[in-house]
């Protein structure tokens, strides 16, 4: 089945081609000193025990992509370490990367600026850039980790978050209105705890919440809907999710224009204040939404379904996503799948495989039982990691 899998995507004219990690160089980079890669397109599978380094090299990955990576890690923490003890070197980190898109090759460069501990440098094709924004509108970067397989357990941060890498590889302005709103939030609240207020910029940030707020809003539930529909339109052994934007600004959505929602919110927000200086934050708006998930063919909401069920809905709306980004953006995102094998029956593992041969984009999977990955022998390449370095795993 792969290799009909991977004749079918060679002999489709549009699938001549494949996003992919080509070129790849990370320097003192967690533990790694130095890694010089070549590549070609196809899937890369890493195998190695725990703590080898795999997920340190998938971590680089998603520095490819704007935001604080797959572990939303400090900057410094990411600074290569020998023992206790910082490298004396004391360099920073940097990736650096070649991708290959249908545009043609991508020069990616970003690491820890020295001079602002907390602060990523980013250049592209050479130049530097002002903000990390400019990634999301050259390249879709998406993953799956396992402490997302707790993701419809615990609180909405984590689906919020989910969501809005999702939205970002179909819509990459998102960055940018998410960034506008965080930091109108954030100055609110000092504003109302700090007191008295300014009540001209208070109102102006309002402005700002609201306008930005409900843009974000937009943006996520426009991403849901065509989710849902391209997860119902799915087929094999994965299951049909059902996805729910869930807030209060998304729902004056359904009843009324952006412009009416934007105008609801700001006075929701001054009405607000009182209880937002006591409370902290506040208590309505788009940082307060959530993503409802079921499975359609029992109806049962996803926290109610087997841990394995859990694993098969994420992959199922990863591999949806990943399809609406090419339809939309005329090519699908990296896909970085962390211990992606754990929990999936060896049914779902297969059509899985067969899925990544078929996707027009490079996908890097983990693993500790290179077993596990033997279907994708002799379709993707393969390295075995052991205490930071890399060799080829025997086939």
């Amino acid at each position: 089945m792969l290799a009909e899998a991977q004749e079918a995507r060679g002999s489709a004219g549009a699938a001549a081609w494949r996003v992919g990690v080509t070129r790849l160089v990370l320097t003192d980079f967690r533990n790694y000193r130095e890694v010089r890669l070549t590549l070609g397109t196809e899937p890369m599978v890493l195998t190695g025990p725990n703590g080898a380094g795999k997920t340190n090299l998938l971590e680089a990955l998603s520095f490819l992509a704007p935001g604080r990576g797959l572990r939303g890690a400090k900057l410094t923490d990411i600074d290569r370490r020998t023992g206790s003890e910082c490298d004396p070197r004391d360099s920073g980190w940097a990736v650096a990367a070649v991708v290959a898109t249908r545009q043609g090759a991508l020069r990616v460069g970003t690491g820890r600026d020295r001079t602002v501990s907390e602060r990523r440098e980013v250049r592209i094709d050479g130049e530097a850039v002002r903000g990390q924004g400019a990634l999301g509108e050259r390249l879709g970067v998406v993953w799956l980790t396992p402490p997302m397989d707790r993701l419809f357990l615990e609180g909405p941060g984590g689906r919020r978050r989910f969501l809005d890498r999702l939205v970002l590889g179909l819509d990459p302005a998102h960055a940018s209105r998410a960034t506008a709103y965080g930091q109108a939030l954030r100055e609110r609240s000092h504003l109302l705890r700090d007191g008295p207020a300014d009540l001209a910029w208070l109102a102006a940030l309002e402005e700002v919440m609201a306008e930005q707020g409900v843009a974000l809003a937009a943006g996520r539930r426009d991403t849901v809907q065509r989710l849902d529909r391209a997860c119902a339109e799915a087929e094999g052994p994965f299951p049909r999710a059902r996805l729910t934007l869930v807030g209060a600004v998304e729902g004056w959505l359904e009843e009324m224009p952006a412009l009416a929602a934007e105008g609801r919110f700001a006075a929701a927000l001054a009405a607000n204040r009182e209880t937002d200086g006591q409370a902290g934050g506040a208590s309505i708006g788009p940082h307060r939404s959530d993503l409802a998930v079921s499975l359609a063919e029992k109806g049962i909401a996803a926290e109610f379904a087997s841990t394995g069920e859990q694993k098969a809905l994420l992959i199922a709306i990863l591999l949806a996503h990943a399809t609406l980004q090419q339809a939309m953006r005329g090519e699908p995102p990296l896909l970085l799948l962390d211990e992606v094998a754990a929990h999936l029956d060896s049914c779902r593992r297969a059509a899985l495989f067969e899925a990544l041969v078929r996707l027009n984009s490079q996908a890097w999977l983990t693993g500790t039982d290179a077993a596990l990955f033997a279907p994708l022998r002799y379709h993707a390449q393969h390295l075995s990691v052991r205490e930071g370095t890399l060799s080829p795993t025997p086939l």
